[in-house]
């Protein structure tokens, strides 16, 4: 049987992101209620490689893997031959033949597609420049938790088109979001990802929108989102983001503009009185560490959805 990968968020369909999300949830108050969960990772080993650092995907990972009673192994690429040149092939086809499957956090995401490529168990893509879709299960989840739906659901997302906005678009338009995205001129998310975002929206009835005024994109959202303004690789950027990206600081009149009841995300690390005030991070509006938390929780779901025989069908196409 060929192995089943998550490289991308549209490798899910709509029926199979709300199966997994389904389970999620479960897993999460089985956990919450103490309750004996199912292990149906028993015996099998998870290879955790980190190209870059990690606090919440490579802690998540490592801990939804051992509770779903299987062996993580993390791999740092400065300690291992990856860090050397051994190439991502040569890499896939040995760890192939030791493990049940192989997480990578890596940066350009021809590293992950190659790694699927030559590996012949499931890869799951924790995060590339191009996207972060365990972040956006994790988002999801957070989402329909607090709102009861996501079919309809605005959410506005501040900041720099980057790997968190291309997954918010992708996973969002499977879900039936509406996302706006407001970036300064030419650092808008990449047309391609747009596009086929509202191509899946024409039938999901979710919808993508690319815009400039930050106040005028947060008008009547639901959700209010940003991440840093320089993703790891960008440091020598810095100074000039901060002067490009102040008026997408999402600070307190940013949350007026939006709905009474609209919550504030961010993946995380945070920058306080950089892309978010402390005031909005910190207030009472935020679910920050709810969603952080939901890392753990959707990363059980989607381990199990690819390994386990018994979930494997769930929402299938």
């Amino acid at each position: 049987m060929t192995a089943r990968h998550f490289l991308l968020d549209t490798d899910l369909t709509s029926s199979e992101q709300a199966a997994l999300l389904d389970l999620a949830d479960q897993l999460k108050a089985t956990r919450r209620d103490r309750k004996p969960a199912r292990r149906p990772l028993e015996g099998r080993s998870v290879a955790l490689i980190f190209e870059k650092p990690s606090t919440r995907t490579r802690l998540s990972f490592d801990v939804a893997v051992a509770e779903l009673g299987g062996h993580p192994i993390v791999i740092d690429s400065g300690s291992s031959q990856l860090g050397r040149g051994e190439t991502i092939e040569d890499t896939a086809a040995v760890l192939s033949r030791y493990v049940d499957a192989i997480v990578i956090r890596t940066f350009a995401q021809d590293r992950v597609d190659r790694m699927a490529a030559a590996a012949t168990v499931p890869v799951i893509n924790a995060l590339s420049d191009h996207t972060h879709p365990c972040q956006a299960l994790a988002d999801l989840q957070t989402i329909r938790e607090i709102r009861g739906r996501l079919a309809g659901v605005t959410l506005t997302y501040l900041g720099d088109g980057n790997n968190v906005a291309h997954s918010l678009l992708l996973a969002g338009a499977l879900a039936g979001l509406r996302v706006h995205v407001a970036s300064p001129p030419g650092y808008e998310p990449i047309e391609q990802v747009v596009r086929h975002a509202n191509e899946i929206g024409a039938v999901t009835g979710g919808e993508a929108l690319v815009m400039h005024d930050a106040l005028e994109a947060a008008a009547g959202a639901d959700v209010l989102y940003t991440d840093v303004w320089a993703s790891m690789g960008q440091d020598t950027e810095s100074d000039s983001r901060a002067l490009v990206f102040q008026p997408y600081r999402l600070d307190e009149k940013v949350v007026e503009a939006a709905r009474p009841d609209a919550v504030v995300m961010h993946c995380l690390p945070a920058h306080r009185e950089m892309e978010i005030s402390a005031a909005v991070l910190d207030g009472p509006r935020s679910v920050v560490f709810d969603q952080a938390e939901n890392r753990l929780h959707a990363q059980k779901a989607l381990l199990s959805f690819l390994l386990d025989e018994t979930t494997a069908g769930v929402g299938s196409r």
